[in-house]
């Protein structure tokens, strides 16, 4: 299709070396014909037609427009990409993406210099194929992504059980079983489709057999070796998002080369991510492209090194639309100076390491604690976002300061040190840091969660000594934030954060001294004000026809007969229908978390996904459940896939398996 300044097609297949052929989307700027051009890949699984097209058809436009081409391909398996996906970002798929960077710069048109670029999955990619050097790689833009598959993405966090697995494992077997659209894959549609929904695996059950950081999380987990990675890299994230951590650690670990980009926003691109503000992304990116791949002096190489937002007070609403704040720039990240908070005898937060506490406090949360912690994968600004956090804190032990006199501004990763005891091997630990405004309302500003097995590491936990003092250090996550006069800064300490993370087997308890709590907040230090552009368009994602309109819904349903606490979230997505090419596609999800507020083996996920994808005389439909439950010393999963072509059923699997508890 022929566009001002550039061309889009979807005739191109790429055949890797076993004879797989993969779904290509190139964008071709004009002056290709003329001269070669530097390229862009976007490789990920979540399907180039019927997935990611509106962000898709908002960005590689402008790059095309500027002589950029873009390239996104479908991962095997996905799409209308032939074979099976074998799970996420396996050695399989690293090497498939080395392959198309040397088929891209080979072609013609290709000046052979090629970045990476994507979010999320993309922005995993993205990474880890620059640690395995592959010569056609020059930059990487990598956005909400991690440098440690174990410990900072959607699994395991500090050794404990993050419930975004289960409903990504829910997810990734909902979209992994949709079918190719039969418009491009033509007469073999539905051979592939038997194919993935035979052969596909089912994530969760693979993540539960590793509960340690071993050598599965180890690969592609880029901070096993930072020097690996040697390419220009500009990583992005948003305070809003489950990624906030991977900023700070890619120019901690890479050193210069790395550039680190936070804003205020959810899981999306900056230039239409929620809150506001956002950044102009595409004369970012172009910038960087321009400079890494076609030797423009643009000054991508002179970047700060850290360029953040700081939140000023934001509030918890019911949709978060502007969070207000500035940014700063540090041409060089050093590591911080930190304000040290304690506990006084009065049992406030006070500043000073010669605080001396109230004494052992014994503190077991319910389990239904953590209903207002919002979604650890957030993709909204409404109630993904976390709540108001006074509900939580009836379950929680809080300290907070006086009304502050002065401003405290951070940037950084804070550090909570406690002797606690436990009378188990393990027990979880939740701490937040809040903000309490003059009127009472607090917003979480950051947190951080540790099972205590794994407070000396994530490979080789070890049980805590019964009913002895131990010391436990905590890394919170990354923050960006500035109290204001008036305002108290709280610390919350819970045993229990449903259903953002499962509870401990037991779920014992702790005691707590609070004479040893030392809460370090790292300062902003010395930084410079800067302003970033927003993009000119306020809305540029493009429009598509919707039969039917999206639909979400969420609520906490506490039953008090049966003594259940309910966490249920419903999502359509509406019917949508892409204008050119004519697809329908619909996707419907249902999970339900239930709990009993003193039962810790009541724990329960229950999942439902509905995929519709429609031409006119066709219909391919999937239906996906999938359940996680548990008992003291086991996992409870099960998962069903069942087809349907054109309302009749075509395929069905069931999936059950029981995985050890890994106590320890």
């Amino acid at each position: 299709m022929s566009q001002q300044g550039f061309t889009t097609s979807e005739d191109h297949w790429i055949t890797l070396r076993d004879g797989t052929r993969l779904a290509t989307r190139i964008w071709m700027p004009d002056c290709a014909q003329d001269r070669p051009v530097p390229a862009v890949l976007e490789y990920l699984p979540y399907r180039k037609r019927g997935g990611t097209e509106a962000r898709d058809e908002s960005t590689y436009p402008v790059f095309a427009a500027a002589g950029i081409a873009g390239v996104r391909v479908d991962i095997r398996g996905s799409g209308e990409s032939e074979g099976v996906i074998d799970g996420e970002y396996t050695p399989r798929e690293l090497s498939d993406a080395c392959e198309i960077l040397e088929w891209i710069a080979a072609q013609p048109w290709s000046n052979g210099n090629v970045g990476m670029m994507g979010i999320s999955w993309g922005g995993f990619n993205g990474l880890q194929v620059a640690a395995l050097r592959p010569p056609q790689l020059k930059a990487v833009i990598s956005i909400a992504s991690t440098t440690d598959r174990y410990n900072d993405d959607i699994h395991y966090k500090n050794g404990t059980q993050l419930s975004a697995q289960a409903s990504w494992a829910g997810t990734m077997l909902a979209y992994q079983s949709r079918s190719p659209d039969i418009a491009v894959a033509g007469e073999s549609w539905r051979e592939m489709w038997l194919d993935r929904l035979e052969s596909e695996p089912f994530f969760m059950a693979e993540w539960l057999a590793h509960q340690r950081r071993d050598a599965y999380w180890q690969q592609g987990s880029i901070c096993e070796n930072f020097a690996d990675v040697t390419v220009p890299s500009l990583v992005i994230a948003g305070w809003a998002d489950g990624y906030r951590n991977t900023p700070l650690k890619a120019i901690e670990g890479i050193g210069d080369t790395a550039k680190a980009l936070i804003g205020p926003w959810v899981h999306k691109y900056p230039h239409f991510a929620w809150p506001r503000p956002r950044v102009d992304f595409h004369a970012e990116a172009i910038a960087w492209w321009k400079h890494w791949l076609e030797d423009g002096d643009t000054g991508a190489d002179n970047l700060p090194q850290m360029r953040a937002y700081i939140i000023d007070g934001a509030r918890p609403l019911l949709r978060r639309e502007v969070d207000p704040g500035f940014w700063v720039a540090k041409q060089r990240w050093e590591t911080p100076q930190n304000d040290l908070y304690g506990v006084s005898a009065g049992g406030a937060l006070a500043p000073g390491e010669e605080n001396e506490g109230t004494g052992l406090h014994f503190l077991r949360s319910p389990l239904d604690t953590g209903t207002a912690s919002g979604d650890w994968f957030t993709t909204a600004p409404g109630p993904e976002l976390a709540g108001d956090q006074r509900p939580d804190n009836g379950g929680s032990l809080c300290f907070e300061t006086a009304p502050l006199e002065e401003e405290a501004v951070y940037l950084g990763m804070p550090e909570l040190v406690l002797d606690v005891r436990c009378s188990a091997d393990w027990e979880n630990l939740a701490a937040r840091i809040i903000d309490v405004h003059p009127d009472g309302t607090e917003t979480r500003v950051c947190y951080g969660v540790l099972n205590l097995a794994h407070r000396n590491g994530n490979a080789a936990p070890e049980a805590m000594p019964h009913d002895e003092p131990t010391r436990i250090r905590m890394q919170l996550d990354n923050m960006g934030y500035r109290f204001g006069p008036g305002h108290r800064i709280k610390i919350a300490l819970s045993t229990s954060y449903w259903p953002l993370i499962l509870p401990s087997p037991d779920a014992p308890g702790l005691m707590i001294d609070t004479g040893s709590l030392r809460l370090s907040m790292p300062l902003l230090g010395a930084h410079e004000r800067i302003t970033l552009p927003e993009p000119a368009n306020p809305d540029p994602l493009p429009k598509y026809d919707m039969p039917s309109p999206a639909q979400s819904r969420r609520e906490v349903v506490r039953d008090l007969i049966a003594g259940v606490t309910h966490y249920r979230l419903q999502e359509d997505t509406g019917a949508e229908v892409h204008p050119v090419h004519g697809l329908q596609m619909q996707e419907i999800r249902d999970e339900d978390w239930s709990i009993s507020p003193d039962d810790p083996q009541s724990m329960r996920a229950d999942i439902k996904w509905t995929t519709i994808q429609s031409r006119p005389g066709w219909e391919a439909v999937t239906k996906i459940t999938s359940t996680l439950s548990c008992t003291r010393d086991q996992w409870l999963v099960s998962a069903r896939v069942s087809a349907f072509e054109n309302g009749q059923p075509l395929f069905s699997k069931t999936y059950e398996k029981s995985i050890p508890r890994d106590f320890m």
